[in-house]
This record gives structure tokens, C-alpha cells and sequence, in this order.
């Protein structure tokens, strides 16, 4: 049934983790591995006790592409629970065509999500036609909806001019932007009233810098306290202490933007030993020895030049 909406709003300004999803091994599960809602439940807590804005469970980094119908439905459930009123809850929705989509958004606003993320259409390469098509009829679900950006996964580019006419459509109330381009953040801007997130966690100074409003983040489940000063720090205009955080951390960061970066980010938890990171479902296989060892080294001399800053505050 469609919902009757007013003009939608939703306050994006803070770090918004795209959550990482933690397995169990479990011989009677999909490939040998069980969604830990326990423990997935315990890292959204510690996300928002570290000052996060919200959570987007259910994107790229929380493996939805390889999760059961049920599984999908019970995450958004159970980071609703977790968050527990202190935040925001984005949910990824996406989906090949838009009334798949348009399923998971009724669901996650039946499940008490504040708006979704949301992708063109997937595995298809839909014209700009069919692009718009998609965001209309998931509009109809009712909920805030952040447009996702991302060109290497969907081979679909939300070019500055798409993203004017997506945000004609009033549900639609941002645009994650993973293209890489810092340059579009003006054009957007300059084409239509629309939130510009950052979606690359190795851009997001220069993001920020340009006028973005939000950072919808992968690298904070492994570092939440020290993104949420990064993000502070660049919303305050303190450029020079923002820039000085953002180099210790733009190398680890880097991975956010590489193909195996679910397995780096999970790496990097375990590392930091803050939250369980763990393995991941196919068709995400594990690191290879030299990727494992660059991200560890990339990881730890992060944590290390933290610690040598904090001991200088100190």
C-alpha cells in the first residue's frame, strides 16, 4: 500500500557506520557460517557508546547480498534494538529491481528504521529512466531514502545532473557519494538542495573540506571514538587538527575503497581488538598473506601514531 508523505527530513550530520556483520561457525548454516545477532548487537552498542550518529546495517560491508531472506530482515531488527533511540538506523534495501527494494523498505520501516540507503538497481545496468523508476517506487515504502553512489559495483554513475533529478523526488534526502570525485560535491550543490554524505572513508577530509554534511563510514567499526573527533573537528572548521588526525588514519582508510574491503575493515577490528570482526561469507574469501600483512601494518601503525597523539594531549 503506498504511504501519503510529507516532505521527509532526516538529520545526517555525524558518522554513520555502515556495520560490519559477525559470523559463527555453524555446520547447519549458509556455507558453514551464522549470523552472531549476539555479538552483531554488542558491536552496534559499542558504535553508539563511542558518540556514532546512527548505523547502516545491511549495506555492501554487512554482507546482505549473501544473507537469507530471514537474516537480512532480523539484522535491521536487531540494530534497531541496539541502538535503543540513541541514533539513527539507515537500512540497505537494495535490490535488483524496485519492487525488491521497495519489500525491504516497507519491512524496515514496519521494523522501526529511520530512512534506507539505497542503490540503483543491481547486477542490471539501468538507463537514467529506469534509475529514476527505481527511487519513485521506493519512495512509496514511506521512509527517508540516502541515494548510494557507488559506479564500481553497480556500473551505474549518479552523475551530478541524476542526482538533481533524484532529488526531486522528496523522499529522496541525500546522496552518498563513493565515486571518488571530490570536484562533485560543488555541482551538486549548485544543481539541488540534497545532503551530500561521504561514502569513501580515504576522500572524506576533502569531502568535508567541499561541503559535505555526513560521513556514512566503513574504518569506524574499527576506530568509532577517533572518526567521531575527525568528523567534529572538520564540522567545526578546525581544519588543521582535522588534517593532522586524517594522516594518521588515511592509509588504513584506503581500504574502504579496495575490492577486498570487508575482509580488511574485519581484520582491522580484530586487530584493534575493540569489536569482533571474524570471517566472511562467500563469495568473500580470506585475505591473501600479503594483503593480510599490509592491512595489519597499515592498522597498526594507525594505532600506534593514535597512541603517541594521545600521549602528547596527555
Amino acid at each position: 500500500m503506498d504511504i501519503a508523505m510529507t516532505e521527509q527530513t532526516m538529520d545526517l550530520g555525524g558518522v554513520v557506520v555502515a556495520t560490519t556483520l559477525a559470523f559463527t561457525e555453524d555446520s547447519s548454516a549458509p556455507a558453514g557460517l551464522a549470523v552472531d545477532y549476539d555479538k552483531f548487537g554488542e558491536h552496534v552498542d559499542f558504535l553508539m557508546s563511542n558518540g556514532c550518529r546512527g548505523v547502516g546495517p545491511n549495506g555492501s560491508l554487512g554482507e546482505y547480498s549473501s544473507l537469507t531472506d530471514e537474516e537480512r530482515r532480523k539484522v535491521i531488527q536487531v540494530a534497531v534494538e541496539a541502538v535503543d533511540g540513541r541514533g539513527i538506523v539507515i537500512a540497505g534495501v537494495h535490490g535488483v529491481g524496485s519492487h525488491q527494494a521497495r519489500k525491504w523498505a516497507e519491512l524496515a520501516r514496519e521494523d522501526g528504521a529511520d530512512g534506507v540507503l539505497l542503490l540503483p538497481p543491481t547486477i542490471y545496468r539501468a538507463n537514467e529512466g529506469e534509475v529514476i523508476a527505481h527511487y519513485e517506487e521506493v519512495a512509496k515504502a514511506g521512509l527517508p531514502i540516502m541515494a548510494y553512489n557507488n559506479p564500481f559495483d553497480t556500473k551505474v554513475d549518479l552523475v551530478p545532473s541524476l542526482v538533481a533529478k533524484l532529488a526531486q523526488i522528496p523522499e529522496v534526502v541525500a546522496i552518498k557519494e563513493f565515486s571518488g570525485d571530490v570536484r562533485r560535491v560543488y555541482e551538486i550543490k549548485e544543481l539541488c538542495d540534497i545532503d551530500i554524505i561521504a561514502g569513501a572513508d580515504d576522500v572524506l577530509f576533502e569531502l568535508m573540506v567541499n561541503g559535505a554534511v555526513g560521513w556514512f563510514a566503513g574504518y569506524p567499526n574499527a576506530f568509532p571514538r577517533e572518526a567521531v573527533e575527525l568528523y567534529t573537528l572538520c564540522a567545526e572548521g578546525k581544519w588543521h587538527e582535522a588534517k593532522a588526525l586524517y594522516e594518521q588514519l588515511v592509509a588504513v582508510f584506503r581500504w574502504d575503497s579496495r575490492t577486498e574491503f570487508v575482509q580488511a575493515i574485519k581484520l582491522s577490528m580484530d586487530i584493534c581488538g575493540n569489536s569482533y570482526g571474524g570471517p566472511t561469507r562467500p563469495p568473500r574469501g580470506p585475505l591473501s598473506a600479503e594483503q593480510r600483512a599490509q592491512v595489519t601494518a597499515d592498522t597498526e601503525r594507525a594505532l600506534a601514531a593514535l597512541a603517541a597523539r594521545s600521549a602528547v594531549v596527555a
